[in-house]
């Protein structure tokens, strides 16, 4: 096998190769992110770490060195590689890499690079390992928002296929519930959106008693899956809440 350093410049002269300037302004822009930019899409990105990692993939140090190795450098593309190449053999990770993707997660600072570390990564993970589930419950209640959406997110996959610990989510979804930052908002309507393809009944009967306290975001996203009935339920809940609210506010002012 490469040595992975080798194989991380291998990954950024591909890389490289396919840049589109145009792109990275763009992307840079859109993302606010403060990483330097090539321009490069993900299928771009995942067809690259294939094409050079080749059919022996990695063993659980070589991923952890490419990774390392991809990450080290302040360049999105390099970094969303790195997530890539975990998703792709996150099959050799354990529960003692947890600490490493954390640490990532903190780093990302977009949702470009949590959404697939915390869901396709974390999320298989804590279901290999339920020890870990301790770990998500700390996260929940971090200060950093991506850390909180990132404990929300790493459940969604087992939510999409029927199964998984929706009282966990639920738990977690409860005490954030009334946060105003969009991208909590956000995580919580699609978690619910995706568990209600196959339960819708489990989603509408947590939803409709909470429809007052939770975002117009988060609910439009959760009950698109929903039948007619359910939808308009919980649609007209959350209006007559936010009929009274305004009432009050104009007793008070």
């Amino acid at each position: 096998m490469t040595d992975p350093r080798t194989l991380a410049e291998q990954i950024d002269a591909g890389l490289r190769a396919k840049a589109r300037p145009e792109r990275a302004a763009g992307e840079k822009a859109y993302l606010k992110s403060d990483l330097e930019h090539y321009g490069v899409s993900m299928p771009v990105i995942r067809s690259t770490v294939r094409e050079v990692v080749g059919r022996d993939g990695l063993a659980h140090d070589e991923l952890v060195a490419l990774v390392e190795a991809l990450w080290e450098v302040p360049v999105h593309e390099r970094r969303a590689a790195a997530v890539e190449a975990l998703v792709a053999y996150r099959g050799v990770l354990g529960a003692g890499d947890i600490d490493l993707l954390e640490r990532l997660l903190r780093a990302s600072r977009t949702w470009a690079l949590v959404d697939a570390l915390a869901a396709s990564v974390v999320g298989p993970l804590v279901e290999r390992e339920p020890s870990l589930g301790a770990t998500l419950d700390r996260w929940a209640a971090d200060e950093d928002f991506w850390i909180r959406r990132s404990a929300l997110l790493s459940l969604l996959l087992a939510l999409r296929r029927g199964d998984g610990d929706f009282d966990r989510f639920a738990r977690y979804a409860d005490a954030m519930l009334e946060e105003k930052e969009f991208f909590i908002r956000k995580a919580i309507g699609w978690v619910l959106r995706d568990t209600g393809r196959k339960r819708p009944d489990l989603v509408f009967a947590w939803l409709l008693p909470r429809a007052a306290r939770a975002s117009g975001v988060t609910v439009r996203e959760a009950v698109k899956p929903l039948s007619d009935e359910q939808r308009e339920a919980v649609l007209r809940r959350k209006e007559t809440a936010a009929r009274r609210a305004l009432v009050t506010r104009g007793r008070m002012a």
